[in-house]
């Protein structure tokens, strides 16, 4: 048996309407259902869209940099690339500055599936900006970049 006293409901109800962690993390999911719905006819997820879109560079950038972009430690994103390595869109590379470390790649059929994705990220996205409408979508943006 606890000795602790309840959390009074009321402070249930003030977390619910004050917490930026839940807002933030509720409108995340939700957002990531709307774009996962959309991206189903390019065959992958919207958390897959932003990963192939963080290797679209000149160079195949080494696993550290990716990671840090996407605000994911090494792990998460190594579990994350085996699908996409295991369909074919990106490859993992020895670095050949730093035989330790590895570089991803996206493949041709990488840059593929992205060219595809694109006009359906373009087309979710005006369709969201135009809900919140211009000042709203900028200082959302504003607010989140503050934040990360």
């Amino acid at each position: 048996m606890s000795n602790h006293a309840p959390v009074p409901f009321e402070t249930t109800l003030h977390v619910r309407d004050h917490c930026l962690c839940l807002a933030a993390q509720r409108a995340a999911r939700s957002l990531a259902r709307r774009f996962d719905e959309a991206l189903k006819p390019a065959g992958i997820t919207s958390g897959q869209f932003s990963l192939l879109m963080s290797l679209n560079r000149p160079e195949p950038p080494p696993m550290g940099a990716v990671a840090s972009l996407l605000a994911m430690d090494r792990t998460t994103l190594t579990a994350n690339l085996k699908p996409l390595e295991r369909r074919g869109l990106v490859e993992l590379l020895t670095d050949i500055r730093d035989r330790r470390s590895r570089r991803i790649r996206l493949t041709d059929a990488g840059m593929s599936t992205l060219n595809a994705a694109m006009p359906i990220w373009v087309g979710t996205h005006a369709e969201i900006d135009e809900r919140l409408g211009d000042t709203e979508v900028s200082a959302l943006r504003a607010g989140l970049r503050a934040v990360a």
